[in-house]
């Protein structure tokens, strides 16, 4: 699942069993949150700091998303209720902009751009 939240942008997918490598099968009880910009992980780590301060940030640049967590999925599931209690706003992409200040401008226009891409779909 892809998620854009707020603090930044998530793929979240169940992770694969022991070392999590390519031909292992897949884990349904842990999550592999992944990130395309470390901040965004960091940003999450640091709003849910009591559930998922034993995830580390691992970094492996060679892959499609450069840095990951992998969260038991009960945690992760609190995590996804605590995004949603925390929503107070009618306006997505604003919010990112006030809450990212100026630092978060590229992932504003990111998100203006997949805002353009779905509106497509909507349209055919």
């Amino acid at each position: 699942m892809w998620l854009f939240t707020k603090h930044g942008f998530y793929s979240a997918v169940c992770a694969r069993q022991g070392s999590g490598g390519h031909g292992q099968p897949v884990d349904p009880d842990r999550i592999m949150v992944r990130a395309r910009v470390r901040q965004h992980l960091q940003a999450l780590k640091d709003r849910f700091a009591d559930l998922l301060a034993d995830c580390e940030i691992m970094e492996s640049p060679s892959t499609d998303y450069a840095y990951r967590i992998f969260v038991p999925k009960p945690i992760w599931t609190q995590v996804m209720v605590g995004l949603t209690a925390e929503m107070d706003y009618d306006n997505f992409k604003s919010k990112v902009a006030s809450h990212q200040g100026r630092g978060g401008a590229d992932y504003e226009d990111a998100l203006h751009e997949v805002w353009s891409v779905m509106n497509r779909l909507q349209h055919g």
